[in-house]
């Protein structure tokens, strides 16, 4: 196959521009610490300790940002035909869910019918559903989607349908309804009430019972109980309505007991590798996450020119879609987008050594999960051939053998082999890992999206997820393998500090935390801890923080993106960054214990009005409201003194700096103002969590003005 490298990649023109504005910005901070060296003005030791320490980690922060910009590239796909003899490998999908109740049954099985439904030959496509939350009722969705998918199939591909989803595509609001549209959503619709009503029931009632569910006894719960491995479509044995063969799918849950570590999803994703290589091994393997729906069903072959041309990369590991998600309101409040880390960011590793894995919307090599490209581990040879039907009972006991609790026991499994233990972000994780061993990635953002995800529609959900993301981040970063040594050896300096970005990301509470509350506080203590407007120095602190957010925003399309953007950036470095690092330190401590805490992807239809208004949604008292309540309530209180002492003749130059500060905080605590006072939704403050922050914010401000000082 000829090479298209040349076609495929195409270097942003923004990248020499990048460089030498580095080079100036370089330079600016030099003379920043300089200043902190050799600063005679009186600020107390405590004021210049938290700054020093602030800056250190801005300007740590920085230099690993601007390995992204040294050499952005973009790839796209291009429909090239493939050659009419070429026969395609067969592809594996990989789908997770862990939780009934947060990850609705439906919801997992419409995404399964949306992998079934790709544009790829039947007897080549496995769909491998991973329960682990062993749900009987995510089972019956499965086999009512299975059924369903008889019809569903046929009339995406007779009626060229993109969105095969049928959730997504029945509610588009662009369908045409004509006689045998309206045929299917009604088949859909029965499929969805008889799901439903077992959904509303908890359990699956003696009429619909078979022996798939045989295993789930008395004794059966989410957290003990045996493998359970059902072959729910057979390719060759099952048939749609139109005389085609359909694809397999096969339902997997995992041993689990009590006392036994799992490993989360990572665990789940390996049992699916074993399960998989067992029954269908094929070459390629996608894998999902259950409310990652396809967008487009040519996917799939559109990829193949990555992983067949060798002269594009002979070591290629994975090919990385972004994270493109749908029902985002027009604001994006919550920059749930989150266009720097699955979009951009990505752009700049494309041009080193590839993107890192997001755990979903990723095209693996079923080999870079044996070793490096040329050092292969590992118990099963990713080339064999699986001859026997999928179905048969030994390669069923097989299959059930490799999802017990004692089959990784002893072995290189999570560790050199397989997806990654040891970090609760094991997407990271592993592909950092596989980054290190040699092997390389390509960030692919096709025009139209590949794929659609679900995201959060209340805030603490976005922060409980983000929390997890830092407690996984730190566990790499302050290991063995930590991008800023082991990683450096391996992948090199740019690579190490792209990785570093985000194993460090905890660390912007820090900065955060130190410029939300000191230079209020000291302000309305008489304190000036900026230069003076007038002072030369004054200038390089503006050029410093209008250069660090121009550059961000000039990397935006859309400004009230941007803002929403960085003031997430914000929320989370005083909510999840510090309750992760806090939770990281006592997980070290023993004082805690690690979890993996489900997304919650339930949506509430007035949390969804709320959301769709662009309003936030707290709601809730979750402690990570407190300090943003704290920041917003002093930010407030220094502001309106601000004022106070300007006309009290005290003089602008002195406080335009932490005015700057406290003008900034106060426009990015607008809706914390709103959700204390102006309103009485079910998405408001907390009373509870304003009375706390009261107060603390009344501490912190005795406490801090005590040792200003000193």
């Amino acid at each position: 196959m000829e090479s298209r490298k040349a076609e495929w990649f195409k270097p942003f023109p923004r990248r020499i521009p990048n460089r030498v504005f580095a080079t100036v910005y370089s330079a600016a901070i030099l003379a920043l610490f300089y200043r902190h060296a050799t600063a005679t003005t009186h600020r107390g030791f405590f004021i210049s300790a938290w700054m020093v320490a602030a800056d250190i980690t801005l300007a740590f922060m920085w230099l690993n940002s601007q390995a992204f910009r040294i050499n952005p590239v973009a790839s796209r796909l291009h429909s090239h035909p493939l050659p009419e003899d070429l026969i395609p490998p067969a592809l594996d999908i990989f789908i997770c869910t862990a939780d009934a109740s947060k990850e609705p049954p439906l919801r997992v099985a419409a995404t399964a019918l949306s992998a079934l439904a790709y544009d790829y030959p039947p007897e080549k496509l496995s769909v491998y559903v991973s329960d682990d939350g062993a749900s009987e009722l995510t089972l019956f969705a499965l086999m009512e989607a299975a059924r369903f998918g008889k019809v569903w199939l046929p009339f995406c591909k007779e009626n060229r349908i993109k969105l095969r989803c049928p959730q997504a595509f029945f509610g588009s609001g662009s369908v045409t309804f004509d006689s045998q549209t309206l045929k299917i959503k009604e088949l859909y619709e029965d499929m969805k009430r008889r799901v439903e009503d077992i959904l509303e029931k908890g359990y699956v009632g003696d009429e619909y019972r078979t022996k798939a569910f045989s295993r789930w006894g008395k004794d059966f719960t989410s957290i003990d109980h045996p493998s359970v491995v059902e072959v729910l479509l057979q390719s060759g044995e099952d048939i749609d309505v139109a005389s085609c063969s359909m694809p397999n799918l096969i339902y997997v849950s995992r041993q689990k007991r009590r006392t036994s570590n799992h490993h989360f999803k990572a665990g789940a994703l390996n049992a699916l590798l074993r399960v998989s290589a067992t029954l269908t091994n094929a070459p390629i393997i996608l894998t999902l996450d259950c409310d990652m729906i396809s967008n487009d069903p040519s996917t799939p072959q559109n990829i193949l020119c990555y992983f067949l041309d060798k002269s594009v990369n002979p070591n290629l590991g994975y090919v990385q879609f972004p994270a493109r998600f749908h029902g985002i309101n027009k604001r994006d409040t919550y920059g749930s987008e989150m266009k720097r880390m699955y979009q951009i960011n990505p752009e700049g590793m494309n041009g080193l050594a590839g993107p890192d894995y997001f755990g979903t919307g990723t095209f693996f090599n079923r080999r870079a999960f044996y070793g490096g490209p040329s050092s292969m581990i590992g118990p099963i040879d990713p080339d064999h051939l699986v001859k026997n039907h999928i179905n048969d009972q030994a390669i069923l006991e097989l299959a059930h053998d490799v999802t017990t609790c004692d089959y990784e026991k002893d072995t290189n499994w999570g560790s050199e082999v397989g997806f990654r233990y040891g970090s609760l972000v094991e997407d990271y994780y592993t592909g950092y890992m596989l980054h290190c061993e040699g092997w390389k990635s390509v960030f692919c953002n096709p025009t139209r999206p590949a794929f659609l995800a679900e995201m959060p529609i209340a805030l603490n959900d976005v922060l409980a997820q983000t929390k997890r993301w830092n407690v996984g981040l730190l566990e790499v970063a302050l290991s063995k393998h930590s991008p800023l040594t082991f990683g450096r050896r391996y992948i090199g300096s740019f690579m190490a500090h792209c990785y570093s970005y985000y194993a460090f990301g905890p660390f912007w509470s820090v900065p955060i935390m130190f410029y939300a509350f000191i230079p209020q506080i000291t302000m309305l203590n008489n304190i000036s801890i900026f230069p003076k407007a007038s002072d030369p120095w004054f200038f390089l602190n503006i050029f410093l923080f209008l250069g660090a957010y121009g550059q961000d925003l000039i990397e935006f399309t859309s400004v009230r993106k941007w803002w929403n953007d960085q003031r997430m950036w914000l929320v989370r470095g005083l909510s999840s960054d510090l309750f992760g690092t806090l939770e990281y330190i006592s997980n070290l401590l023993d004082i805690g214990r690690r979890s993996f805490n489900v997304t919650n992807k339930v949506d509430d239809e007035e949390m969804r009005k709320r959301y769709d208004e662009g309003m936030f949604e707290f709601g809730v008292s979750s402690p990570m409201f407190v300090p943003l309540s704290t920041a917003a309530i002093i930010n407030l209180v220094a502001f309106l003194g601000g004022v106070l002492q300007f006309l009290k003749d005290r003089g602008l130059e002195e406080i335009l700096g932490q005015m700057v500060v406290t003008s900034m905080g106060v426009a990015n605590s607008l809706p914390i103002y709103k959700a204390m006072v102006l309103r009485s939704d079910g998405g408001r403050m907390p009373a509870k969590i304003t009375i706390i922050s009261l107060v603390l914010a009344s501490l912190l401000f005795i406490v801090i003005s005590s040792i200003v000082n000193i």
